[in-house]
């Protein structure tokens, strides 16, 4: 009787860590999953603001240029 319940108390330690070892590994996957569309988002966030950087400067030599030279757009 003592026998089965020490079997039994360590076949369930064994699934335990089994599970935990698949839990962490799926947590690892998930992980490696989302710092990749963090770096993509990130990617694409500075790419966006270099061009409405832009933007803005071509804006503001635009307005220079008029207030200079005046309005040749006729």
């Amino acid at each position: 009787m003592r026998f089965k319940q020490i079997r039994r108390w360590r076949d369930s330690c064994e699934q335990a860590n089994e599970r935990s070892a698949r839990a962490a590994t799926q947590q690892g996957d998930i992980l490696k999953v989302e710092r990749k569309r963090i770096r993509e988002l990130e990617r694409d966030l500075h790419r966006k603001n270099a061009a409405l950087a832009e933007t803005a400067a071509l804006l503001t030599l635009r307005k220079k240029a008029q207030a200079i030279w005046g309005d040749e757009e006729k």
